[in-house]
Order: C-alpha cells, then sequence, then structure tokens
C-alpha cells in the first residue's frame, strides 16, 4: 500500500525520504525492507563502512525464531539441542531438548543477505555515516569528512545499547547493561553442544559460553563491570581453564548487552526505537535477535499507520508497558541471578539446586520454552485509526 500524501503533520511533505534509520544490524534492516516492501521511501544509515564488518552480536538464533520468520536456511549452522551446564567446580548437568533449539547465524553473510533484500526493495543505503544530530526533518552526519543531511519524516533508532538517536529524539535509554566479548575459533568437535558456564570469577551476573555447532564454535564471556572485573581478562582465563582444547581466534567480537527489558517511552511524534536501543532483549538469557525480529515487524505497522493517519494515538500502543508485564518473571530471575553471583559458593550452592528434578525442570524451560520475547499482536492498530472517522 501506498503511503498518503498528507505526512504526519498534515503538511504537504517536501522530505526526500518517509523513514530514516539509523543502524544496520537485524532489527534496522528488517524494519527497512518491510517499510519499503509497503511503499515508503526509506534511508538506511550505519556507521560502519561495510555491513559485513564488524559484527557485534553471537548470533545465536532459537527456534521461534527460524520458525516464526523468513531466516535463509544457508545461513544458520547446523542445530543444536544439547545444553551443558558448569558450576564454578566444573560440575556438570547435561539437558537435552527433544527438538532443535539453536542454530548460530552466519551474521556478516546473513546481513549482506538482507541488505540486498532491501536495496531490491528500494531502501537508500548510506554506509560510513556519523549521525550528529535528528530533528523533526531529518538526519545530520559526517560522512567522508563531510557534514551531509538526509531529510525524512520520522526517524528510527536501531543503533544499539547506548542509542544516541533516543537522546536526540528524547526517549528512554538503557541503564542495566552487560558487557560481552566473544571470539569465533574453529569447531571444538562435531557435536552440537552449548557449554554454558555459571561461574562468578569469569562472568559477574551472567555466563561464560561455548556455543559449538560443529562448523564452528563462539567463546565469550559477558558480566557487569563491576569490582575490576575486565572482559579481555576474562576471556584469557576462560580459554586458559576450558575442559577442551580451544584453536586460534578467527574473529573477535564485542559489544555492551541490555537487560533491563523493553524500555517504557520508545516512540513520538518525531521517532521510534527497535531493537537494543528499545531494551528489546530478554532480561534473563540477554538474547535480543528474536526481540529485533518481532519489535521491528510491529514498529513497521506502527509507523505506515502513523503516517498514513496523521494521528499520534496510534503512537500510544508502541510503548513498553505492552511487554514488561510479560517479562517480569525474566526480571526478577535476572536480579536473583545478581545476587546468587556475588560470590562463586553462593553460585554453587545456586548449582547444586539446579540440580535437583524441579529446578532442573525450570532450567530446561529457561532454556527451551518459546517465550523469551512476547509475540505482538496489532489489531488495535485499525481501532485507533478507524477511531478518526
Amino acid at each position: 500500500m501506498q503511503p498518503a500524501v498528507a505526512p504526519a503533520n498534515r503538511q504537504p511533505s517536501t522530505a526526500n525520504h518517509d523513514v530514516a534509520i539509523i543502524g544496520a544490524g537485524l532489527a534496522g534492516l528488517r524494519l527497512a525492507r518491510l517499510l519499503a516492501s509497503r511503499g515508503l521511501r526509506v534511508a538506511l544509515l550505519d556507521r560502519k563502512p561495510s555491513i559485513a564488518a564488524p559484527v557485534h552480536t553471537t548470533g545465536i538464533f532459537v527456534r521461534k525464531t527460524w520458525e516464526d520468520f523468513p531466516l535463509p536456511e544457508e545461513q544458520l549452522g547446523p542445530a543444536i539441542r544439547d545444553v551443558v551446564l558448569y558450576s564454578p567446580s566444573r560440575k556438570t548437568l547435561a539437558i537435552r531438548a527433544s527438538r532443535d533449539e539453536f542454530r548460530v547465524g552466519r551474521m556478516a553473510w546473513l546481513y549482506l543477505q538482507m541488505l540486498e533484500q532491501c536495496a531490491s526493495a528500494g531502501v537508500v543505503w548510506i554506509p560510513g555515516a556519523r549521525v550528529e544530530s535528528c530533528d523533526a526533518n531529518g538526519v545530520t552526519y559526517v560522512r567522508h569528512g563531510r557534514r551531509e543531511r538526509v531529510s525524512a519524516r520520522y526517524v528510527v533508532g536501531a543503533d544499539g545499547a547506548r542509542s544516541l538517536v533516543a537522546q536526540h529524539l528524547g526517549l528512554d535509554r538503557n541503564r542495566q547493561m552487560l558487557l560481552g566479548l566473544e571470539e569465533i575459533v574453529p569447531p571444538i568437535s562435531r557435536e552440537p553442544v552449548l557449554h554454558c558456564f555459571l561461574d562468578p570469577r569469569l562472568a559477574p551476573g551472567y555466563i561464560a559460553w561455548v556455543a559449538n555447532d560443529g562448523e564452528e564454535a563462539h567463546v565469550g564471556v559477558a558480566g557487569y563491570r563491576r569490582n575490576g572485573w575486565a572482559a579481555a581478562q576474562a576471556m584469557h582465563t576462560f580459554r586458559e581453564t576450558l575442559p577442551f582444547r580451544v584453536g586460534r581466534t578467527l574473529e573477535r567480537r564485542g559489544g555492551l548487552i541490555p537487560v533491563n527489558g523493553v524500555l517504557q517511552r520508545i516512540a513520538n511524534e518525531r521517532g521510534l526505537l527497535v531493537g537494543d536501543a528499545a531494551g528489546a532483549v530478554s532480561p534473563l538469557t540477554a538474547g535480543g535477535l528474536d526481540g529485533a525480529m518481532r519489535l521491528s515487524t510491529f514498529a513497521a505497522d506502527v509507523i505506515v499507520a502513523y503516517l498514513e493517519s496523521g494521528d499520534a494515538r496510534v503512537l500510544r500502543q508502541y510503548t513498553g508497558d505492552r511487554f514488561r508485564a510479560r517479562i517480569l518473571a525474566r526480571r526478577w530471575m535476572r536480579n536473583a541471578m545478581r545476587v546468587a553471583s556475588s560470590a562463586p559458593l553462593v553460585m554453587e550452592a545456586a548449582f547444586t539446586m539446579i540440580r535437583t528434578p524441579l529446578f532442573q525442570r525450570i532450567a530446561e524451560h529457561v532454556f527451551f520454552a518459546r517465550g523469551s520475547f512476547p509475540t505482538i499482536e496489532s489489531p488495535s492498530l485499525r481501532v485507533v485509526e478507524s477511531s478518526r472517522t
């Protein structure tokens, strides 16, 4: 459907684009393609000169993401069903899903394919753009040493956990974040297994991991930056103390991971936030790829409805209040994990509890349930629009 001629402010539009999206990660790429395929003029900006490097995300997709969204099969690694948990003293607990649960995406190639889809839909790609400011009429950025501007009726922040777009638009910003560091190495075995290490000395407040799918392995640590914890030193110690041999590093990744849950104020009449910028990450598992796909899909519906109707009431549907109650249990579990990770002995005791039948079932639910991020329905957008007639 082509957007109406009248923009959201009901004045004739002189903007070159309907929407400017800042950030070409999974959330920004998906939203750009969805909006362009619905007839909007979209500009996609990213500070990186290349879409493929550097990649910041681990790239672990959960089952409900590849079941619900058309991810390219050739860009997903072999499926993983087995998870092995390790205590600080390296006691183990193995759990196995009845179905395929995890697949590691080849993210650089996935981004390239998604960008190709965006180009086919008519998205204007602007790489190497360092955004300076956003306002009601568009975005000012620096590229190749020159200050440039793209005019747009609406701006989207898909620019990560520390979103500058959120600051410029006066929207909420993430406050609770983990720092993650990961190295990609050759596979440690042909058997696909996700190894998770619960050790506050390595990963205070979170886990260290080895995601091995038989084709490559991702070795990572993440934690709260407190009491002198340094990710690089933790990674070195982790590699040195692993119970299996890890090969040479092929690629390094790192970045901040928001775990405060979806922020409350993530939209106004100037723009909105998606992905990590909106806090669309599971507070407990810190997985953000599923949230990026779902929130971007919903954002496309909201943006189209708003630009076509000019009714700001549409934007009220796009709020963190819609999600926060549904992830309350995960936020409480996140706080409990922070307490349990205060010392190795506390974590060791917690691990002993996990090995009991009841808590093992809880662990299986955390790892294998489909509810890491709520499914979003948007029939109410049509009700808001129809209320104007």
